[in-house]
């Protein structure tokens, strides 16, 4: 049974933070009449898909589409990833969120990573309603979306959002899917970090946003998975963040497969990957 999202909410119930005026329309990109994704974001939303009651587990992920920070795949590394999540018990909440940029954000390095924390702001503050435990609530991304999940769960201690109501802003665990993790010229997807942080970026930009560098002991625990064969983002975005945990004895978990290249997952239906990963989260 496919189960279809229930709500698409506005991420934030009023201004949207370090977001200056623009007149910036939003691009809806259609796949032969299907929608793709989208371009030009600049106000963000939340897509909630909930289980069935009598399958519902408590755990809830928030999930980031990829694009290069240039666009976002909402439906391949979104909504059909969330309706899979939905039929195993798990609620997702697909997070279209803004992409970077200086006409629309005073401030575009950290626009996405504001909209990650109010996502997990929002799945905490209305857990009671969605049948959710405010314990098991992850984050999950792709490619530059696991960029931002993975900068989610290693930037939490600094709320970048308004919150006065001290909501907790850790995830609980983070699953990243061939992630873009460094901004280092030796790792970096190259499109990713100019979109995000520009085409001259200070030292200072580019250790703050690797984070491979900003692993603690409270890192949330992980799972990854990528492909050796990989030609956009390099298979060692995900191998040094492992090390990273595992120094830091933080629970990691990694799948690496031979070949299929960047965007392996597309090709294969939700449940040909992403059984370990079930597994995984029913043991969290």
């Amino acid at each position: 049974m496919q189960i279809i999202a229930q709500q698409v909410i506005p991420l934030y119930p009023g201004e949207i933070p370090n977001s200056i005026p623009n007149k910036m329309k939003e691009v809806a990109v259609y796949d032969q009449g299907i929608l793709h994704g989208y371009q030009k974001v600049s106000v963000p939303t939340l897509t909630v898909f909930l289980p069935q009651l009598d399958l519902a587990t408590g755990a809830a992920v928030v999930i980031c589409p990829g694009g290069g920070y240039q666009h976002e795949s909402y439906r391949l590394e979104g909504t059909a990833i969330a309706q899979a999540f939905a039929q195993r018990g798990i609620a997702a909440f697909v997070l279209k969120y803004r992409l970077p940029s200086d006409s629309i954000m005073t401030d575009k390095s950290i626009g996405p990573l504001q909209d990650a924390q109010q996502a997990i702001k929002t799945v905490r503050q209305r857990a009671s309603e969605w049948k959710v435990d405010t314990g098991r609530i992850g984050i999950m991304g792709f490619s530059a979306g696991g960029h931002l999940a993975s900068t989610a769960g290693t930037h939490y201690n600094k709320s970048y959002i308004p919150n006065p109501e001290k909501v907790n802003l850790r995830p609980d665990f983070m699953i990243l899917v061939y992630p873009v993790i460094s901004m280092t010229d030796s790792l970096t997807h190259m499109g990713s970090r100019n979109n995000l942080l520009g085409k001259n970026p200070t030292a200072e930009q580019i250790q703050l946003f690797s984070n491979e560098l900003q692993v603690t002991s409270g890192t949330p625990p992980t799972w990854l998975t990528h492909t050796g064969d990989d030609t956009a983002v390099p298979v060692d975005n995900s191998i040094r963040f492992y090390q990273a945990l595992v120094k830091k004895k933080v629970p990691a978990e990694m799948h690496l497969m031979p070949k299929g290249n960047h965007g392996f997952i597309l090709n294969l239906k939700p449940e040909e990957w992403m059984l370990p990963l079930f597994d995984w989260v029913k043991k969290l």
